[in-house]
């Protein structure tokens, strides 16, 4: 059986040395992280990376068109940084850092991701148990120490409409639990829909079966994208609340949370309206594109205030 690979993707720009243009056996897992403008967050990043695991690691850094470009010099000794020749978005930057792994696993994280000592390794000792899934996430905990919702059910009109309506005066509404899955066992492993962008642990063969990250979504539902085409391809992703993590998640929100919220509904969009794509599902994606625009003028009235 040939060894499955990413897409073919043109040589990125790399500044540090390839191993396997040395010889040597590939890393056991690579870890690529997309830079946009990040530097305050990314040593934490790469500090917490180097002991979350005690296997052999490959640490990719994408510069995706940064508008201050990343120098290899700010990067730790070993430290790959790859350079996009312009903004391909998130799971564009995600494959480009991607396209020549060759280990059994690789990690797509944000560079505002602090790793729990450890934490990769617990991912990795549970994923023994599911041969069948392509995707695995961690407990994400935000600044404060809560956890975040990060294993969620696929969105659907029905559910998106309560979640979208109430979820702000109504935290506990059912639409929004159901969408969340809160409740039951918060410690066992356990089987989502889709599972939080901001760590993914990924089964190599399972994400180059699905052709990696779809590259329409510039921002936004590139993972609930994946995670159900992994599903569709008989992948399982899985939840796995003993590792954890901490994302800031406001921190690439805070300059710009308007233009994020409509990059956000603009994906939110393409991901809903391609679930309805005959001729007469047309007025459900008149409404779609309509409820949306709405919710972008609400939400980004509120993130004024």
């Amino acid at each position: 059986m040939p060894d499955p690979a990413m897409p073919d993707i043109e040589s990125p720009d790399l500044e540090s040395t390839d191993p396997a243009a040395t010889g040597s056996a590939p890393p056991d897992v690579r870890v690529v992280t997309v830079f946009f403008d990040s530097r305050e967050a990314l040593p934490a990043f790469l500090e917490s990376v180097r002991t979350a695991s005690t296997r052999q690691l490959e640490v990719v850094v994408v510069d995706n068109a940064s508008r201050v470009p990343l120098r290899h010099d700010e990067l730790p000794d070993g430290v790959r940084l790859v350079r996009a020749p312009s903004n391909l978005g998130y799971g564009g930057g995600a494959n480009l850092g991607l396209a020549d792994a060759r280990g059994e696993w690789v990690v797509v994280a944000n560079p505002d991701v602090v790793w729990e000592p450890g934490s990769l390794d617990t991912v990795l000792a549970h994923a023994a148990a599911w041969p069948r899934a392509g995707a695995f996430g961690p407990t994400v905990l935000e600044p404060d120490g809560s956890a975040y919702p990060s294993a969620r059910r696929f969105p659907s009109i029905a559910t998106g409409v309560g979640h979208a309506l109430l979820s702000r005066v109504w935290p506990t509404n059912p639409w929004t639990r159901a969408y969340r899955q809160e409740g039951g066992d918060s410690t066992a492993d356990r089987t989502t829909d889709w599972l939080s962008g901001s760590c993914l642990v990924l089964r190599r063969e399972a994400l180059a079966e699905v052709g990696g990250f779809d590259e329409d979504y510039f921002m936004f539902f590139e993972d609930v994208d994946l995670c159900a085409r992994l599903a569709a391809s008989g992948w399982s992703s899985v939840y796995v609340p003993a590792a954890r993590i901490r994302h800031d998640q406001g921190h690439s929100w805070r300059a710009k949370p308007a233009a994020m919220l409509r990059a956000h509904h603009v994906s939110a969009y393409l991901y809903l309206s391609r679930r309805y794509p005959r001729w007469y599902h047309a007025p459900v994606r008149l409404a779609l594109r309509v409820g949306l625009a709405a919710r972008v003028r609400v939400q980004t009235s509120w993130s004024q205030r």
